[in-house]
């Protein structure tokens, strides 16, 4: 299977402020940046928002102070939310995304196996409102990288793959009789 490495089309906007959105904050980094007049400190955030019914966005912000950074990325991720196809509790089908050097691979589980996969990918989920997926990253650990492969995979998700597959192949099935 090849790695998605970006989004083909548009994706449709999303309203934040009809969405119950619950907040998330993964990281917070202290980042200095080298100037004429000495280091200059701010503080990096990276935040994710979702409901819990299919909609989620993740966010990241530098400020000169920590709860600045968190409003600003908690404002960048709710303008970057996108739609999660559920089924089931789990995700439609397999899917393997790469951001960087970071590659996360996402496939459906049965109910009741619960989300196995690294820590960043897990809060992108559980507010997504998956319960039920086996993951596994492979590459560069970064939680930055991480989470902006899981999103891409998430948006790359198509609902009823799995019907279609099973249509296909039923199809098949009737023209083999047909012809004998």
């Amino acid at each position: 299977m090849k790695a998605i490495t970006k989004l083909k089309g548009k994706r449709a906007q999303i309203d934040a402020s009809d969405l119950d959105l619950e907040e998330k904050l993964l990281r917070i980094d202290r980042v200095t940046k080298v100037a004429k007049g000495g280091r200059r400190l701010r503080f990096r955030a990276l935040v994710v928002v979702g409901d819990g019914r299919g909609c989620v966005g993740f966010g990241l912000a530098k400020a000169g102070g920590v709860p600045d950074a968190i409003r600003k990325a908690g404002a960048v991720a709710k303008k970057a939310l996108i739609e999660v196809p559920i089924e089931d509790g789990t995700i439609p089908h397999e899917v393997l995304a790469k951001f960087c050097v970071s590659k996360i691979l996402l496939k459906p589980a049965a109910p009741g196996t619960g989300l196995i996969v690294n820590n960043t990918s897990r809060a992108i989920l559980e507010l997504a409102g998956i319960r039920d997926v086996i993951g596994k990253s492979f590459g560069g650990s970064s939680k930055i990288n991480v989470a902006r492969a899981t999103i891409l995979a998430l948006a790359s998700l198509k609902p009823g793959e799995k019907a279609a597959t099973q249509v296909d192949v039923e199809g098949q099935e009737q023209k083999a009789d047909e012809t004998e």
